[in-house]
């Protein structure tokens, strides 16, 4: 039976640093580093009571903070079917991470055992991994301080991908079931994804190298044992930006963010007419592509273009398949450019859904769909499909080798797909089969619609806790009034859209503008900017580009 009695000893050892005050958000707790210490340690201590909560099912807890900075760090957990941790246990996390002494944290951990109606003796199971960022060892031995303290039957998958140990979770928890996922190892994830990425091409002609920026994160050693791992002329992979040792080199000038952010190449890497480029984030849950034209334009393929692509190719294979009730379906959030909305909606015909950012939100609202699409426009996201289609598939029967073919290569997909979170590695191979499948250059996928300008700024506030949205944080409610501003701005451009939304991690908004012409766009983005600096308590000096 697990017994509270050592972790008041245990977290003498991780004291709370004076004065700081944590919070679990989408992306778990993430801060500079070194102050993690004592969060990490009781994150052990909850991921085991999480999974006694579960009946012994195994937790995941990753050490990482993605495409920040190299100076930060992170931990979030992962739930049994490598979900995103259950939203009513958000407020456990932050309890417990501020909890003033050894002896309160003692009393959270009872408290909470009491209010989920835990059977303490049960044995919990945790799995854990961190990425390359220098702050991980300390991290990682606080980590585990929390979970021997419990007693915890735990096991460390060393340095991986955030969506890996996403997968080793649910692999690990469907085990021996119908719902069976794949192998909980390195080699048994290569294996699923490579695999399915080479029964859908076979036959296909061969592309050219795809050149990735790695972020000089974890997702460059990890791509190259699945470039090796597969093993095909399907597969080749030129890898940039891979330097995980040499410190002050994550995420500078390079990997996803970097590039969505600036419209631009990342360091290291020369651009050529003709060929292919992506870049994963830190972790390699993030991915966006992007390419120089013949004039030298540089052209961004991001979540969104993503998004439209799979949508496009899962909706022509439903249609082929003729399967009744199978349905796809797009989740977007405020921040997906206009015109890949109108595409889907218009063009596509498909049904399109807005959710809160963050992809446990949108993951949540395609789980609703048959087969549901989802990627924030930064490029993290994946497909779900549901147990309807799963059941609709498994009992089609085809009258047509189309059909027959249709039916096969939606399996394939599935199996193709990390359905448990955006994984970079995997939407990488979804992007690449359906490119080589439809025999489309960069060039071809991109001519499908054209992003509106737009247009994201920053406004430091007082209190970002004023502002309340609704609609898929779309519309403002409060403060008062301040949406009706807005939506006079909005009025005067054609194709005009702003939204203002709170920062989730300091005291400020977020302003988005986008309209028909870039000097529109900037006019609505700086406009708005000045109408929330002026109205709603814009902190500082007023800069001197709002209007």
């Amino acid at each position: 039976m697990t017994s509270f009695g050592n972790v008041a000893e245990y977290s003498a050892k991780h004291p709370k640093p004076a004065g700081v005050t944590f919070a679990y958000g989408t992306a778990g707790f993430r801060t500079i580093g070194e102050t993690l210490e004592s969060t990490v340690f009781r994150v052990g201590l909850l991921a085991s009571l999480r999974s006694q909560s579960k009946q012994g099912k195994v937790i995941g807890v990753m050490i990482t903070a993605s495409h920040n900075h190299e100076r930060d760090n992170g931990v979030k957990l992962v739930d049994p079917m490598g979900e995103m941790l259950q939203q009513s246990w958000e407020g456990y996390c932050s309890e417990i991470a501020n909890a003033e002494s050894n002896e309160q944290v003692v009393q959270v951990l009872a408290s909470i055992a009491q209010a989920e109606s835990i059977d303490l003796s049960i044995t919990p199971r945790v799995v854990y991994a961190r990425d390359t960022r220098p702050s991980g060892p300390l991290l990682q031995a606080a980590l585990e301080d929390g979970l021997a303290a419990l007693g915890t039957n735990a096991t460390n998958y060393g340095i991986v991908t955030t969506p890996q140990l996403h997968y080793y979770v649910r692999c690990l928890n469907t085990a021996g079931t119908p719902a069976a996922y794949g192998e909980p190892t390195e080699a048994g994830y290569y294996e699923k994804y490579g695999q399915a990425f080479l029964r859908l091409v076979d036959g296909r002609p061969t592309p050219s190298p795809l050149h990735i920026d790695a972020a000089n994160g974890v997702g460059a050693p990890q791509v190259r044992k699945l470039a090796a791992a597969i093993n095909s002329p399907y597969f080749t992979a030129d890898v940039s930006n891979s330097d995980t040792e040499t410190l002050g080199r994550l995420n500078i000038d390079c990997g996803a963010d970097y590039v969505k952010s600036n419209q631009r190449a990342p360091a290291g890497m020369v651009l050529k007419p003709g060929s292919r480029y992506c870049s994963f984030d830190g972790d390699a849950d993030r991915i966006v592509y992007y390419f120089v034209d013949e004039h030298g334009t540089f052209r961004l393929l991001d979540g969104d273009k993503i998004s439209t692509l799979v949508a496009t190719y899962l909706r022509d294979l439903v249609a082929t398949a003729g399967i009744e009730d199978l349905h796809v379906g797009v989740v977007q959030t405020a921040y997906a450019n206009g015109s890949s909305t109108s595409y889907i909606k218009d063009t596509l015909k498909l049904p399109t859904a807005f959710a809160k950012t963050g992809v446990k939100h949108l993951h949540h609202e395609a789980e609703k769909m048959s087969i549901g699409v989802y990627f924030e426009a930064n490029g993290h996201g994946t497909v779900l499909f549901g147990p309807s289609a799963v059941a609709r598939l498994r009992d089609a029967t085809p009258q047509t080798p189309a059909q027959a073919d249709a039916i096969q290569r939606l399996w394939i997909l599935r199996d193709l797909i990390n359905e448990s979170v955006g994984d970079a590695m995997s939407d990488m191979l979804l992007v690449e089969a359906i490119l080589i499948c439809k025999d489309w250059t960069l060039s071809q996928w991109n001519a499908a619609y054209t992003d509106l300008p737009s247009r994201l700024l920053k406004v430091v506030v007082a209190d970002r806790t004023i502002f309340k949205t609704t609609n898929a944080e779309q519309t403002l409610t409060s403060p008062a009034d301040l949406q009706n501003v807005v939506d006079s701005l909005v009025g005067k451009f054609p194709r005009g859209r702003s939204f203002v939304r709170p920062s989730g991690t300091e005291d400020a908004v977020r302003v988005y503008a986008e309209a028909a012409t870039r000097a529109d766009c900037d006019q609505l983005a700086y406009s708005v900017a000045g109408a929330v600096f002026d109205k709603a308590g814009g902190r500082g000096e007023r800069p001197a580009e709002f209007l």
